[in-house]
């Protein structure tokens, strides 16, 4: 196999693995891009050339860089330079590789004047606060997780977080399930 098809085979496999990792369906994906669900099928799958016209829709909506997309990885390179995502008052900064079981992830929250909707989902989400104070919200509980603290919880209780009084920073770990519920909103 050439190199520019191993390239691409790389390509093909991150877009399947990424979509899957976010818990996206082939619908929520074409709804999202505005493709249809066989193109990104068929992409996926090599039976469709893999061009802009496709591409950039597809990275947009799983918020990568089409860099990323093609990105030959190197056994030398094991550091992980995030780049930070914002949406809503809340900017993320990923913190490990995205073909993983768990996710790392380095977190800025912003006051908001609602609590965030709670979500419930398989497994087990764990942070630690940074700085700042975070409101963990366990059902009808409402737990402060006070900078140097950490929490883990079931998520299979209704639970979103916070920040409380101001900025703040946190480090997230989660599994598939938690990465879904609380990045990829």
């Amino acid at each position: 196999m050439s190199e520019s098809a191993d390239v691409e085979s790389l390509a093909r496999s991150r877009l399947r693995t990424l979509r899957a990792t976010m818990g996206y369906s082939l619908d929520d994906l074409a709804a999202r891009t505005h493709l249809s669900a066989s193109t990104i099928s068929r992409i996926e799958t090599g039976k469709r050339t893999l061009g802009l016209d496709v591409l950039v829709p597809l990275a947009r909506a799983l918020e990568v860089s089409l860099d990323m997309l093609f990105e030959v990885p190197g056994d030398e390179d094991v550091v992980i330079r995030p780049e930070g995502h914002s949406v809503d008052g809340r900017t993320t900064w990923s913190l490990s590789r995205s073909d993983g079981r768990t996710s790392a992830l380095k977190m800025r929250l912003e006051p908001t004047v609602t609590p965030p909707e709670q979500r419930v989902h398989p497994g087990h989400d764990w942070f630690v606060v940074l700085e700042g104070r975070v409101t963990l919200w366990l059902g009808d509980r409402e737990i402060v997780v006070e900078s140097g603290e950490a929490a883990e919880f079931s998520t299979m209780t209704p639970h979103s977080f916070g920040a409380l009084d101001g900025p703040a920073e946190l480090i997230a770990i989660f599994d598939r399930d938690g990465q879904r519920a609380h990045v990829h909103r």
